[in-house]
């Protein structure tokens, strides 16, 4: 596949987004504390932040979940000069396609394609899920690709591109993701970027850049891990490198995870993310 399935992207332009993951102890309350943030306050924050956008995590979201709900949202963040740049969910499609396993992840998927389009996201965050015990590595795979592809399908319908994570266990590095994608081999599969997940021998920039010209989403974290076992903060500028050579267009969402007052650091990384990753456009050659 020599080119990526979103498309021959000719110049880089890039717009920033928060990941309410961010604040997650705050929008799902820590230990005995109950939240102390809603959704609709974590957009206000945003906003103040000057951001292009919102990731708008479904974890945090109250259950039930009704459409006049993520109607709110969706204009909330209209309001407040605010794109609801993607959501994300937790999938996991290791079990066998007949399986109840299967048919209910399924379901998930489907009614978060429908929440999504509700809410005018572009994209959702998924996960290949882990290998289970006792199940043959080549079997659990293809139970993999077999669930997402059907998935694929379902999004496709709505106009909804589904954003494969390097999330651990087979996506944990850029080969194991991108086999999964290109196995999947669907244009509605496409990459959620995460500068933080990758595991392995390689070095983690490099791995960056083997799958960032399949991505629709860049997550990034302030720290990564390196083959060494070391975490060090990550080098905007490299990152920058990689996503001017693979002429990215989308977002950039920081999803932070360090300890600390969240607020405090998301007012000191944004601007220093900001200034990084700042692109001119130029025609491709």
């Amino acid at each position: 596949m020599e080119l990526p399935p979103i498309g021959d992207r000719h110049q880089t332009h890039i717009k920033l987004s928060l990941a309410a993951y961010s604040f997650r102890d705050a929008l799902q309350g820590k230990g005995q504390n109950p939240p102390t943030m809603d959704l609709h306050q974590f957009i206000d924050r945003c906003a103040r932040l000057e951001l292009d956008g919102v990731e708008l995590t479904g974890y945090y979201m109250p259950e039930p979940i009704e459409p006049s709900y993520l109607h709110q949202l969706r204009m909330h963040c209209y309001r407040s000069g605010l794109e609801v740049s993607g959501t994300a969910i937790r999938t996991d499609f290791s079990a066998p396609p007949e399986s109840d396993a299967a048919t209910q992840q399924l379901d998930h998927v489907r009614q978060w394609i429908e929440r999504a389009a509700a809410l005018h996201a572009p994209f959702i965050r998924i996960f290949a899920g882990h290998h289970p015990k006792g199940v043959d590595l080549k079997a659990s795979h293809q139970n993999m690709v077999a669930g997402m592809r059907e998935a694929s399908k379902i999004a496709q319908q709505q106009g909804i591109y589904l954003a494969l994570e390097n999330h651990g266990g087979p996506t944990e590095t850029a080969q194991g993701l991108m086999e999964l994608v290109h196995d999947v081999d669907h244009p509605h599969l496409v990459v959620n970027l995460d500068t933080g997940n990758f595991r392995g021998d390689l070095d983690p920039y490099e791995q960056m850049e083997a799958v960032a010209p399949w991505a629709v989403n860049v997550q990034l974290k302030t720290v990564i891990s390196h083959p060494d076992g070391s975490r060090k903060e990550i080098d905007l500028e490299r990152l920058a490198g990689i996503l001017q050579r693979t002429r990215y267009r989308g977002y950039v969402a920081l999803e932070y995870e360090e300890p600390g007052d969240v607020w405090e650091a998301c007012q000191q990384w944004i601007p220093r993310i900001r200034s990084a990753l700042q692109t001119q456009p130029s025609l491709a050659p």
